[in-house]
């Protein structure tokens, strides 16, 4: 009896450290993003980038020698399940660093884990300010905040004649943020802001909104929301004789907005990180159609490269850090994060310090292009 049970506690014994052999062959990235709920399409754009790069990585041989393993969790378009889904990453996965999530939202409810449990994140779409002017020495960010995104724009605002403007944004830290920095930026230009109205993030009729905005005399409608709700405001719009130009923020995806709104984009104009009808304005034109070529290669829809190119970034910059750092281990990894000097499909990535001496994040100042809808086909208007 005491041989039998020595074989098989040597047997467990062998297991256990087999196991634990294979889990210390791959490098463990947290993935936290929508793929079900109100921004679904977005959020699995971005993991689907996600896992392009992480072939990409895998395919070159890894990271000091291991391979990259996403583990991905569906945030499911709500706060409190991206905190969530982040404590299980952290806790239960033992990931060292992680990406997301995706709305600014989202992304503000996992920030306090960060904090409790100091494991780094990179932020790859959320544009809410606070997110970096709060002390959270855990949060670097590829995206442009609204102001930075904001400040960009304003070399448009002349030569398309804007003059008097109105704001309908989605309500959450997104599109409120946006509505106040470009608001901020436009009326220190000399422009009559009239009307700012809010819409809830599952709301599926403007037409209320819509018909208050159609009674000033504005030429120019912003609005920011996700590329599904934003299909409706246009397709309301229309219906409602509405004609100014629109114009969104937050780097929506106009090829979605052609298929699902049709003739009611025509003519709107679109703010983008990644503009891939155009991989000459990438920061590595290269890697931009090497990137496309993977994307289209899977069956994806073009549509989503815009939103897949961030997470692609995000992975990327993750390994980039791990790889100076010598260990994936979280301390380490924040500390390398600083020292990345990357050229993403985004824009150059390097990280600026900003917020509160002694806890800043890092943000990097992200690169915008405008493109406009012209005939059911996307122009860039500048780089």
């Amino acid at each position: 009896m005491k041989t039998s049970w020595s074989r098989i506690l040597l047997a467990i014994l062998s297991t256990s450290v087999g196991t634990g052999a294979i889990a210390q062959e791959t490098i463990k990235l947290g993935v936290n993003q929508p793929l079900t709920g109100v921004v679904a399409a977005s959020g699995n754009f971005v993991t689907n980038g996600a896992r392009i790069a992480a072939d990409d990585i895998n395919a070159k041989g890894g990271v000091l020698g291991k391979k990259i393993q996403l583990i991905i969790e569906d945030n499911k378009s709500n706060p409190t399940e991206a905190a969530n889904v982040a404590e299980k990453l952290i806790t239960r996965d033992k990931v060292p660093a992680m990406m997301g999530a995706w709305s600014s939202t989202y992304t503000l409810a996992v920030m306090p884990k960060l904090m409790e449990y100091k494991v780094p994140m990179l932020v790859e779409t959320s544009s809410a300010d606070k997110i970096t002017t709060m002390g959270n020495p855990y949060v670097f960010r590829i995206s442009p905040t609204n102001s930075m995104e904001a400040k960009s724009f304003t070399r448009f605002v002349e030569p398309l004649k804007i003059k008097k403007v109105d704001f309908l944004v989605v309500n959450n830290d997104w599109g409120l943020g946006a509505a106040a920095e470009f608001g901020k930026m436009l009326k220190e230009k000399g422009i009559t802001v009239n009307k700012t109205l809010h819409m809830d993030a599952a709301a599926q009729d403007m037409s209320s909104q819509l018909s208050t905005i159609k009674s000033t005399d504005s030429d120019t409608l912003f609005t920011t929301s996700g590329p599904e709700q934003m299909t409706l405001v246009m397709k309301q719009a229309q219906a409602l004789g509405i004609k100014r130009q629109i114009i969104t923020t937050g780097g929506t995806v106009p090829d979605q907005l052609i298929a699902q709104a049709g003739s009611a984009a025509n003519n709107s104009l679109h703010d983008a990180m990644f503009a891939p009808w155009f991989p000459e304005t990438s920061a590595d034109p290269a890697a931009a159609r090497s990137f496309i070529a993977a994307w289209e290669k899977t069956g994806l829809p073009f549509a989503g490269l815009p939103e897949g190119a961030r997470g692609y970034d995000g992975i990327q910059v993750l390994a980039a850090a791990i790889k100076k750092a010598g260990v994936a281990e979280p301390e380490k990894i924040r500390a390398a994060l600083w020292q990345v000097d990357y050229p993403g499909l985004t824009g150059r990535i390097v990280f600026e310090k900003v917020g509160p001496a002694g806890s800043e994040s890092g943000q990097s100042p992200a690169t915008t292009h405008l493109v406009k809808i012209d005939d059911g086909k996307v122009v860039l208007v500048s780089k």
